[in-house]
């Protein structure tokens, strides 16, 4: 199976590998605590570790939404982070001319599930250098991500994740096909299972998104079992404070037993 390398481990290899942190930088001391704590979860349980944040949140429902500091701010933590932590970094971007800025800090470049079509972005991020992670688009198919990965392999990158993250279902919701990590690897890709965001109830709350948190473990474990090998989770130290995407976050007290378990899983599905 085809892995990416990143650093001193592989993504998509034989070693569980989990992107991990809270939706959308608030400040400084949740960014510092919530990298802190899951690294050490990470490193404890033996499993290679990645730190998620978004600097903006450009596809939020309302305009009086928080969006995050911004790309130069939000870099600037994010680099923080990178360098007090040691650790790789992922994050989003959300117009073409800013990946050469991301890619400054970023270890993986993540274009949106919205915009994953888009092929100024995905040249943009390919051009880069650094490992492309493109979420697969609610309305798209799994066998549709093909095309999309040739736009970065055709601009001479070959670094490519692709996150499976749900499919749209009716009004407000989604449902995850765990056909679609067979079928990714099948082209040859490493896929990423997104459980938070497969469990969020888009634009649920009208001005806002939803989202059943209880069902992030359930999907979690089904897409290990399906033969995922890295898992993407989004942490909050308080979910019902959180200012985007609360709903579907993970607390991070339960972060240590949710990792614990799917480390138990992956490994006795890597026996079989």
């Amino acid at each position: 199976m085809k892995t990416v390398q990143l650093n001193n481990f592989e993504i998509g290899g034989d070693k569980l590998t989990i992107f991990a942190g809270p939706c959308v930088i608030e400040n400084s001391d949740m960014l510092f605590l919530c990298a802190q704590k899951l690294k050490e979860i990470c490193d404890k349980l033996d499993i290679n570790y990645i730190f998620k944040a978004s600097f903006d949140k450009a596809n939020r429902s309302s305009i009086n939404s928080y969006r995050g500091p911004g790309l130069e701010i939000g870099l600037n933590m994010l680099n923080e982070v990178k360098q007090k932590f040691n650790v790789p970094v992922v994050t989003d971007f959300h117009e073409p001319f800013q990946a050469q800025m991301v890619a400054q800090v970023a270890d993986v470049l993540q274009i949106p599930a919205f915009l994953c079509r888009q092929t100024d972005m995905l040249v943009a991020a390919a051009k880069t250098g650094k490992i492309v992670n493109i979420k697969k688009g609610q309305f798209l198919s799994p066998y549709q991500m093909s095309s999309l990965a040739k736009k970065v392999l055709d601009s001479n990158n070959d670094k490519i994740l692709i996150t499976e993250r749900g499919t749209s279902f009716g009004y407000n919701n989604l449902v995850v096909d765990m056909r679609a990590i067979q079928i990714i690897q099948e082209m040859g890709y490493p896929v990423v299972f997104d459980a938070t965001h497969s469990v969020q109830l888009p634009g649920g709350r009208g001005e806002s998104s939803g989202g059943e948190r209880k069902f992030v473990p359930l999907l979690a474990k089904s897409a290990i079992a399906a033969g995922a090998r890295a898992l993407f989770f989004e942490v909050h130290p308080c979910p019902s404070c959180a200012k985007c995407d609360g709903d579907n976050m993970i607390a991070l007290d339960d972060a240590y037993e949710l990792f614990s378990n799917l480390k138990k899983l992956f490994d006795s599905v890597q026996s079989l």
